[in-house]
């Protein structure tokens, strides 16, 4: 099981004692800054909306630009999304692209999508993702990925 924590501080001191608190306190263990970064891709996701899109003339356009993989979504609300999948070092390229198209994207982020999985018994499912709710709770940490099923 790996929690990857992208943080932003003032003072990694402080910051690294609260992370490590956390992790001991949920029954983990704090490794080293990248240490668990291998089992995960950084990849480029944004997200449109739909409507007014020819999902396959976009998706042919796209392809030149680094799209990986492009599907459907659901925002926070349950609105019917458009998610674009493309490679780190595209996420400008792609950026570039969907403003001279007009193309306002809901949301543009670099996240961290697990190169592998893991699932786990329900209670022990349960402990992992109390632990990723304190650590979001954190005034430092940004953004907090897993790679639980």
């Amino acid at each position: 099981m790996a929690v990857l924590v992208e943080t932003a501080t003032d003072n990694p001191t402080r910051t690294v004692a609260n992370i490590r608190s956390h992790f001991n306190k949920g029954n983990g263990n704090l490794g080293t800054s990248g240490s668990v970064s291998f089992q995960f891709k950084k990849t480029g996701v944004f997200k449109l909306k739909p409507e007014g899109l020819s999902m396959d003339d976009l998706e042919l356009e796209l392809i030149d630009y680094g799209l990986e993989d492009m599907g459907e979504g659901t925002g926070e609300h349950g609105e019917p999304l458009v998610v674009l999948h493309v490679a780190f070092n595209d996420f400008g390229n792609m950026q570039k692209l969907l403003e001279s198209k007009h193309l306002t994207p809901v949301s543009a982020e670099v996240e961290w999508i697990p190169t592998t999985t893991v699932s786990l018994s329900e209670e022990s499912a349960q402990e992992v993702l109390k632990l990723v709710d304190k650590l979001e709770q954190d005034d430092d940490v940004q953004k907090v990925f897993h790679n639980l099923v």
